[in-house]
């Protein structure tokens, strides 16, 4: 079964639950700042509404990616979840870090406004502690699950997402238990030492938190929007496989590119043996295709076309976007 269809349950359960947990920590982030006066719960409940944002905009993500290929995207709809998904992460820089950065700043230059009902902050910030950390546990075990079916560690998973609803939300709660303990620290410190300078300084640092949550999410959707290649282990794997084939001398070129989560599409130049019919070529082309799709299912389109490895040219192209001729590897030059 293609990833994508074994993970867009988990992912959509995923997400609502990110949802469920960060509207309802919103809610008493909110009135226990406004109770307060707390410039850092204010901003941790403006973080909880920028993650709230996220999620809706996710769940968008993994409706609208799923529909199937048409006339005018003959390739599918796939690439919808990273767009949205590069929207989530705009969202926690418009909505979150941009007020975090705004409540700090108007705390620690603004009037005190003690409310005198500070000890408020800390059950709030204590059941918005559970919420989240029950959110991200779902996050992990879904994490988790990717990584086993990949046949990845945790660290080349994370330089190589193939789902960025799984890392937003994994990400957005990680943020959300760090913002929650800075507050916690920002607030300990104003009731310790009667300054207010240090619930500010928590805000600002909670709007940082979130700037670089915001940069690391863009920075990964811009990726794959871009076009990123499928995972080098996957691209070697099906080399190997070509290069087994009776009919196959050498792989000349191979191009993939993620079209969506769990579909890769793959295009090859294959040098033949040269004594190889034109009927025999094809019927090998079509053989070819449909084994590597029964191996690997998350290749959606496969595209092979004869090529020689003589070709100057080909041989130039392919060296300048690896550094190397692919029939070099096997000492064929």
């Amino acid at each position: 079964m293609p990833e994508a269809e074994q993970g867009g349950g988990e992912s959509t359960r995923n997400v609502v639950t990110a949802l469920a947990a960060n509207v309802g920590v919103g809610v008493v982030k909110l009135f226990a700042g406004l109770l307060s006066g707390s410039g850092a719960l204010l901003s941790e409940a403006a973080h909880s509404a920028g993650d709230s944002t996220t999620e809706l905009l996710l769940l968008v993500a993994l409706r609208r990616s799923d529909r199937p290929a048409d006339r005018q995207h003959p390739f599918g709809y796939g690439k919808e979840r990273y767009f949205w998904s590069l929207l989530a992460a705009v969202a926690i820089f418009v909505s979150g870090a941009a007020f975090s950065i705004f409540e700090g700043i108007h705390t620690i230059v603004g009037p005190n406004e003690d409310s005198g009902m500070r000890w408020i902050s800390y059950p709030a910030l204590a059941l918005a502690f559970v919420f989240a950390g029950t959110s991200l546990r779902v996050a992990v075990r879904q994490l988790r699950a990717q990584i086993r079916r990949r046949h990845q560690s945790l660290r080349q998973y994370i330089a190589n997402p193939v789902d960025p609803t799984v890392n937003s939300v994994t990400l957005e709660d990680s943020a959300a238990l760090v913002g929650i303990c800075l507050a916690a620290l920002g607030v300990g410190l104003h009731q310790l030492t009667g300054s207010k300078v240090w619930d500010g300084l928590a805000s600002l640092a909670i709007g940082c938190l979130l700037l670089v949550v915001t940069f690391v999410l863009a920075r990964t959707c811009e990726a794959l929007l871009i076009g990123k290649q499928a995972d080098p282990q996957l691209m070697r794997a099906i080399e190997q496989r070509l290069e087994e084939q009776d009919e196959v001398v050498d792989v000349v070129d191979l191009l993939t590119m993620l079209t969506g989560t769990g579909r890769v599409l793959v295009c090859t130049r294959v040098d033949f043996v040269d004594t190889v019919s034109a009927g025999e070529l094809e019927r090998a082309c079509v053989r070819v295709a449909g084994q590597l799709t029964e191996e690997f299912p998350e290749l959606d389109e496969i595209f092979i076309q004869p090529a020689s490895r003589a070709d100057p040219a080909l041989r130039a192209r392919v060296r300048g976007r690896y550094g190397h001729a692919l029939a070099d590897e096997t000492g064929d030059d």
